[in-house]
């Protein structure tokens, strides 16, 4: 082919080139643990996953999931207490509409609790979550939030958990809430959150969940600003 008939072909080529669609990156996977133990109550797990419900139908959670044109992200729920007691609730989705959210949504407001007389296995939870990171999508950035109101009182506690396995590539952000013990954030700080930016949310109780798993959702998973950590 002449030198001519190249050109022309490479230009009849460009239209494809430019409507092909480019993939979708996901920015963050993240799974969110919310505690089922002996402590939380009926009512409390009522306020806790309505809470959650609520956050991601809330517009500005919203706005922080979608505010990268193009971008994705990936969530999945799971409850915990003992050592043995971890069930999905909402499994990986790749979240690409809203409707995707509206969905999951409905689903937390249908669920029915899987467990309700077992410890508080905090070391195995981070473990149950650290599995599920091996099953979640590609995604740029890794995140377990979990969500609990005592300390870690059978099994491995978190502290000594993080010297066992490889949580190198994952963040760990806790939601402490306060209803049975009032410096529960401290112990979270100094023991449970680990990783870039990793941080703590407070929950003064249940009642007061719905406000504080919104803010971290929004903190989560928007895009860090220049100058913040």
């Amino acid at each position: 082919m002449s030198r001519v008939g190249l050109f022309l072909a490479a230009l009849a080529a460009l239209p494809a080139l430019v409507a092909a669609p480019a993939t979708a990156a996901c920015r963050v996977a993240l799974t969110m643990a919310l505690d089922v133990s002996s402590s939380v109550d009926a009512g409390e797990y009522a306020l806790q996953i309505n809470g959650l419900a609520d956050a991601l139908e809330d517009a500005e959670v919203r706005r922080a999931i979608f505010q990268v044109p193009g971008a994705t992200v990936a969530l999945q729920i799971y409850e915990w207490s003992g050592v043995f007691d971890q069930k999905i609730v909402q499994d990986w989705v790749e979240v690409r509409t809203p409707s995707d959210l509206d969905q999951m949504a409905a689903r937390l407001r249908e669920h029915r609790r899987a467990f309700t007389n077992a410890a508080t296995g905090l070391g195995a939870a981070l473990r149950f979550g650290l599995g599920q990171m091996a099953r979640a999508p590609a995604c740029e950035r890794q995140k377990i939030d979990v969500s609990g109101d005592g300390q870690n009182n059978t099994g491995m506690p978190p502290q000594q958990l993080y010297t066992r396995l490889d949580f190198a590539d994952v963040t760990v952000n806790g939601l402490a809430i306060l209803s049975d013990e009032a410096a529960l954030d401290r112990y979270y700080r100094f023991f449970v959150v680990r990783g870039p930016s990793a941080f703590v949310e407070v929950a003064e109780d249940f009642s007061d969940y719905g406000k504080a798993i919104r803010g971290k959702l929004i903190r989560e998973l928007g895009e860090p600003r220049l100058g913040m950590r």
